[in-house]
């Protein structure tokens, strides 16, 4: 070894006092860590996510937290064996979305197939733009979204897959109001008319976002009222619009909703359809939640009339399980149109003279340089799976919902607050204390209070994850989301004792 430090010495080429021989990365050091951190989540994350013995999560208050993680950074660097364990205390305190009993969220479970995916991913570190750098998954992207647009029911289309469905929401406004006044990419929001658009109570909070990051203002969405089961009401949509042209502004956009976050509600697509085509309105529908319906043949009937739809978000990583993020965005327009909005033809990088095909450059479709290849783990699971393997995670799940709605029909203490069309399960749980008081405001005021004193108990136990909230006047109730195939009828019987068991005190 000092010989051969020496000879390096002696053979150094310096440029600013920094020797240029060599790597200086030590890549048997990093290929024995690599390893190692592997194992450790094969053994510690993978082999175990099916473990219902093990913690959903371990709880810790965040300045506890920032003492045992130790998340200092320093001048040197830590410790072969210090870096190890700081991989294990990440994954100790880490929530484990992939437990059988993490119903927090619309996203849980692990597909083995798309974690594989991942990996690969990762190890490439691609980012897809240009054939050039990412021929592969250029073209898997390709191949993914045109099944997509099959199961919506176009002919033909496009599409990007984002950062998320917030994000597909916020393109799909864009769009449209490209779509309205195309002068606006060039010379901006001055004089224009006031934009308005459309959207139900219960959409997802990314529109109201996304008008505001787009300019379009908040005050400019205006929100439709929805049935008692959380769906759009036509005539409603019908009103707003007359409202909004005899006031002078200019409707543009209806988002509806297929699948609402809550209560799991889908829109009436084909009347609302019917609306947009009389005015001459851009339909996108947020599918973030509930696109995955449409794999099912028994249930794609939840968004009969998505095939009228300009544009549509849709995340498999929600109910197919294709790993967080994994979102995109399909347009029903071929034309270019998505590429007329987004490009902005950087000679650096989409140089129209090279040698191949510069089609399959698709980066400018998209207002990201560097994008992740989410679309690979969502194809090779598929290709793993199959359609049909796809349709029985969707069949199976709101199969569990069903199961879970009768079971708490028959459970004292528990109430819902509507029968589910989907995979939210919305209930009340109402302790001995409360069963024989009168119907008021002290009732449910009390009530209120019980499902946050549940969840903190549930939480630092670690027997399960299941979210709650209040909703349009409703005082707080659980939102239980069944999703993963690792859920088990015994999960969901669990699930409604460990609910008895924490609040039998209250």
């Amino acid at each position: 070894c000092k010989q051969e430090m020496l000879q390096k010495k002696k053979n150094a080429v310096l440029v600013d006092g920094v020797i240029l021989n060599g790597p200086i990365m030590d890549s048997k050091a990093g290929e024995k860590f690599v390893e190692e951190a592997c194992k450790i989540i094969m053994e510690e994350v993978i082999q175990k996510a099916d473990n219902v013995t093990e913690k959903v999560c371990e709880w810790r208050a965040p300045e506890t937290l920032k003492q045992i993680l130790d998340l200092e950074m320093r001048d040197t660097g830590e410790s072969h064996q210090k870096l190890l364990q700081l991989c294990r205390d990440v994954i100790q305190y880490s929530v484990k979305t992939s437990h059988p009993r993490f119903f927090n969220q619309l996203y849980a479970g692990i597909d083995y197939y798309s974690l594989a995916a991942r990996f690969i991913t990762e190890a490439l570190n691609p980012s897809v733009y240009t054939y050039e750098v990412s021929p592969v998954f250029l073209l898997v992207e390709e191949a993914v979204i045109k099944k997509m647009i099959e199961f919506i029911g176009w002919e033909e289309g496009d599409g990007i897959f984002n950062p998320g469905g917030s994000v597909s929401n916020m393109y799909a406004m864009n769009l449209a109001r490209y779509r309205f006044c195309p002068e606006i990419k060039e010379k901006g929001l001055s004089g224009l008319p006031r934009l308005v658009l459309f959207t139900s109570e219960e959409c997802h909070y990314s529109m109201k976002k996304a008008a505001s990051f787009l300019g379009i203002g908040t005050e400019n969405v205006y929100f439709i009222k929805t049935d008692e089961r959380g769906k759009m009401i036509p005539e409603e949509l019908e009103k707003q619009v007359q409202r909004a042209r005899k006031e002078g502004s200019a409707p543009f956009l209806v988002c509806a909703t297929a699948g609402t976050t809550v209560l799991g509600a889908f829109d009436p697509l084909d009347k609302i359809a019917d609306i947009c085509e009389k005015h001459g309105l851009w339909l996108h529908v947020d599918a973030s939640w509930g696109g995955s319906a449409l794999i099912s043949r028994k249930h794609c009937r939840l968004l009969h009339g998505i095939h009228r739809a300009d544009s549509v978000a849709w995340n498999p990583h929600k109910m197919l399980l294709a790993g967080i993020q994994c979102c995109a965005l399909l347009v029903k327009d071929n034309s270019g149109l998505l590429k007329n909005c987004y490009s902005a033809k950087a000679a650096y990088l989409f140089q129209q003279d090279k040698f191949y095909d510069v089609s399959y450059d698709t980066g400018d479709k998209s207002i990201q340089c560097s994008r992740r290849p989410d679309a690979f783990k969502f194809w090779l699971m598929w290709k793993a799976l199959g359609t049909t393997g796809l349709e029985e995670r969707v069949n199976r799940a709101l199969a569990l919902a069903r199961y879970l709605v009768e079971e708490i029909k028959k459970r004292e203490g528990f109430q819902l607050l509507l029968e589910p069309e989907y995979a939210n399960v919305c209930f009340w749980y109402i302790p001995p204390s409360l069963r024989k008081m009168e119907d008021g405001p002290e009732f449910w005021q009390k009530l209120h209070q019980v499902a946050p004193i549940i969840k903190e108990r549930m939480m630092k136990k670690g027997s399960m994850m299941l979210g709650y909230q209040p909703h349009r006047g409703k005082v707080n109730f659980f939102r239980q989301v069944v999703i993963s195939p690792q859920v088990s009828r015994e999960d969901m019987d669990f699930m409604l004792d460990e609910i008895e068991l924490l609040a039998k005190d209250l």
